[in-house]
């Protein structure tokens, strides 16, 4: 009976998570992993909570991940994505980024240092005392790669905050893959601010360390956290 309720209590929490392995590319869906690099919860669906640890750049299973992925070729303007492997079940923020890639997308050192910019963010909404969450029982998140930002290989970083346990330091759980692409047809925009993983987060950031259930008198709105966006 144990070994049951164990097994049913495991089921549950894999059911509520999920993870990302899916590249969309101009509407057309990838395979699992193909340009993906397998994330050390495709078993589990299991989130990132430390974000000082290197996890929270790409959650690599380990380092053959990077290799074992295929490089996408998209164009500078077009539409990209993520698809998940269930509904993003969990209410929280989520957000693109983008690194260059050197000395190329399937390397190790790729996106190691400040090189990160943000591209895309779909932040809660609070309006009437509470919060909706656009992404919130979404499949799929889909987005534009900017169309001056230079051509050449990027790594492709989604990332979902849940916020439904962040009332307090380490609650938030972080669901993130990156993708793989080389970019052509780009432009001469200089992308920034530009950020590293990890670096950029403390854990402490108001819109990461949140009680979304209750918020304080006369609360202004949901704060982003990271840099702003680049639209290119």
């Amino acid at each position: 009976m144990w070994y049951t309720l164990l097994g049913l209590a495991l089921l549950s929490v894999v059911s509520c998570h999920y993870t990302f392995p899916d590249l969309i590319v101009n509407g057309t869906t990838t395979a699992d992993w193909q340009y993906i690099r397998m994330t050390a919860n495709h078993y589990s669906n299991g989130p990132v909570t430390d974000v000082t640890s290197s996890a929270i750049r790409c959650y690599e299973l380990d380092a053959t991940s990077a290799g074992a992925a295929g490089i996408a070729t998209v164009s500078a303007g077009s539409t990209v994505g993520f698809k998940a492997n269930q509904a993003i079940y969990h209410p929280g923020y989520a957000s693109a980024y983008m690194s260059t890639a050197s000395p190329s997308a399937n390397s190790t050192s790729a996106g190691l240092g400040s090189t990160w910019f943000k591209i895309w963010e779909s932040p809660p909404v609070y309006s009437g005392g509470g919060f909706t969450f656009p992404t919130e029982n979404q499949a799929q998140l889909t987005f534009t790669i900017p169309k001056n930002v230079p051509s050449g290989q990027y790594l492709l970083r989604i990332e979902h905050i849940a916020l439904h346990s962040a009332t307090s330091f380490g609650g938030a759980q972080f669901y993130i893959s990156c993708g793989q692409l080389n970019v052509v047809n780009g432009g001469s925009g200089t992308p920034s601010p530009t950020v590293s993983f990890p670096g950029v987060y403390t854990g402490r950031e108001p819109g990461i360390m949140i009680n979304i259930y209750s918020v304080p008198a006369g609360y202004a709105g949901y704060t982003s956290p990271g840099p702003k966006v680049w639209s290119g």
